[in-house]
């Protein structure tokens, strides 16, 4: 049997007064979302373990199995990995977004999302004016970019920008964990405040300003971490060939740690308007092939929830359904050998909070053949009475490669 796992960014969420006290996924339209769960096994999982914050890169390494007390190395350094950026035994490796600064605090944490076009100008400027036998930055995509650090440690306390919106940049500053990390943290600051300088007055941020699109006038490093040691997921778990289908460089990277192939789609955003129908093709095109599994990761609920957009939160979510989903439904029920479809989330990003929760997120396995549970719709309150119960993540691929 092949197994695919979608995986809608961020999807779970809270209860809404504004939607008669129902979710965003209780609220959307999803008839594919809600055939699986109908047909399928439904259960809860705490994808983020004690001990960890709810960022991407702890929910999805664990959705594939990763043990990450054992093999997490930051965020910094799996996106290297995507952007082909090695990574050296005496460097450490972060996140590097381009935000958005108003009257001393964080108005957003992806510079009104910049263009990449527009940011690699910005990255480049400051690998011109920061940049140094230490120091290096490296362009991404949109907002999120790469720092390494020659020398540098991984012990400082840097706060994720979509984790305080409207604060004070003096209060959110990051902080040595240890006397060794001091050096470290200091260079981080003065990066962060010089970096001001340099991206306020660039002839990018003046074009954004003049049509009023926020300015990228600062960086913000966080995540920070070396190069990860990960076993491929075929000595994991015996997966002949895999492939990762995503916009963000997280996942990709995280694909290639794993052992995956990293399948491009063109206009993939990691947005509401991201191409839906190419990443189902996609997906499709390689489950006809010889993919055994197929890890389609979709960010855009995420960011709706970090922009605490409740509409477009739903509009994300009923994209996913229609325009991924549906069609994978139909296109597995057709193919010669059986197909496992996994849909979830990663973590909640409830949009009140504008950032992550560490709240279990709902979870359906489903294929031709299943006995399926008592569950008819897919949302956080309903897989609460699924047949598998409340699961720990790495309880996940094991559930859905022995399905």
């Amino acid at each position: 049997m092949k197994h695919i796992i979608i995986l809608g960014d961020g999807m779970a969420d809270d209860p809404i007064v504004a939607l008669d006290g129902q979710t965003p996924l209780q609220y959307a339209v999803t008839p594919g979302f809600d055939f699986l769960a109908k047909h399928g096994v439904n259960g809860t999982l705490c994808t983020v373990p004690g001990g960890f914050s709810p960022g991407s890169e702890i929910a999805n390494l664990g959705v594939l199995g990763y043990d990450v007390n054992k093999v997490y190395e930051g965020r910094g350094s799996l996106e290297a990995a995507s952007m082909g950026v090695d990574i050296a035994d005496d460097e450490v490796a972060m996140r590097c977004n381009l935000i958005c600064v108003e009257n001393g605090k964080i108005k957003n944490h992806s510079a009104g999302h910049i263009s990449t076009e527009e940011a690699s100008e910005l990255i480049e400027a400051l690998q011109k004016e920061l940049g140094s036998d230490t120091v290096s930055f490296h362009c991404g995509v949109s907002y999120r970019h790469l720092l390494k650090i020659r020398g540098g440690r991984k012990d400082v306390q840097c706060t994720p920008p979509h984790d305080v919106p409207g604060v004070d940049i003096d209060g959110a500053l990051p902080k040595a964990l240890s006397e060794n990390a001091q050096p470290t943290c200091d260079l981080l600051v003065d990066l962060i405040r010089r970096s001001y300088d340099i991206l306020m007055t660039h002839p990018v941020n003046r074009r954004r300003m003049e049509i009023g699109k926020d300015p990228a006038n600062m960086i913000w490093p966080w995540s920070l971490g070396y190069r990860p040691s990960m076993l491929p997921l075929s000595d994991l778990y015996g997966i002949k060939k895999g492939a990762v289908i995503s916009a963000v460089d997280l996942i990709k990277g995280i694909g290639r740690y794993a052992g995956l192939d990293v399948i491009e789609v063109e206009g993939a955003t990691g947005l509401y308007d991201t191409n839906y129908e190419g990443k189902a093709e996609a997906a499709i095109e390689a489950l006809r092939g010889d993919y055994d599994l197929v890890f389609l990761h979709v960010e855009a609920s995420d960011e709706a929830g970090h922009e605490g957009d409740v509409d477009l939160k739903i509009r994300t979510i009923e994209y996913l359904d229609k325009r991924i989903v549906q069609p994978i439904i139909n296109a597995v029920k057709d193919m010669e050998e059986p197909v496992a479809i996994a849909l979830l989330p990663d973590h909640p990003t409830p949009c009140h909070l504008k950032t992550h929760t560490s709240n279990p997120v709902p979870f359906v396995i489903w294929h031709a053949g299943i006995e399926p549970d008592s569950v008819v719709f897919f949302d956080e309150q309903s897989a609460c009475h699924g047949a598998y119960g409340y699961r720990t993540v790495l309880e996940f691929m094991p559930l859905l490669l022995k399905s």
